[in-house]
């Protein structure tokens, strides 16, 4: 059984947006996800890009991904990763890839001095918050997520008058 860990590649974009997918019905959410392939493409491989990513792989297969993303503590002084997607196949998990992934990203944090490897999972996610607290992770209970979209962003983003 051959497993592995590594970077995302170009040839890696159809089945990581196939995952992502995945992920979405997994939690729940299939009509909010329109990830499309050439969004990834620009993410990851533009000039300056401001995703990562890596992916797992069974028998050569990419079955695991791990989308993150740098963000910068105030408090801290440093660069950390925010994990944005970490998802395995359901018929690949058991084999070690999630903690592989994860053990990925906070290898990325101790080589380049970031403070923090942090990630949202959903409250009815049992096994992932099992998981996670495994390998030694602290929920943020005293912490509320707030977030702006569609109309309300679009209100908030308009100019306040009209320019002359």
């Amino acid at each position: 059984m051959s497993t592995a860990i590594r970077r995302i590649t170009p040839a890696d974009l159809e089945r990581t947006v196939q995952l992502v997918h995945e992920l979405a019905t997994y939690e729940k959410a299939p009509d909010e996800c329109h990830l499309t392939v050439e969004q990834l493409e620009a993410a990851l491989f533009s000039p300056n890009p401001a995703l990562f990513g890596h992916v797992a792989t069974h028998e050569g297969e990419v079955v695991g991904i791990a989308l993150w993303f740098l963000n910068f503590s105030t408090w801290r002084g440093t660069h950390g990763i925010y994990l944005e997607d970490l998802f395995v196949s359901p018929q690949h998990r058991g084999l070690g890839l999630g903690r592989d992934l994860l053990a990925a990203l906070a290898q990325e944090c101790v080589e380049r001095g970031y403070s923090r490897l942090e990630w949202w999972v959903l409250d009815w996610n049992e096994p992932a918050i099992g998981f996670y607290r495994s390998l030694g992770a602290v929920g943020m209970d005293e912490w509320t997520v707030h977030r702006l979209t569609g109309d309300a962003l679009t209100a908030l983003g308009a100019p306040a008058y009209a320019a002359d």
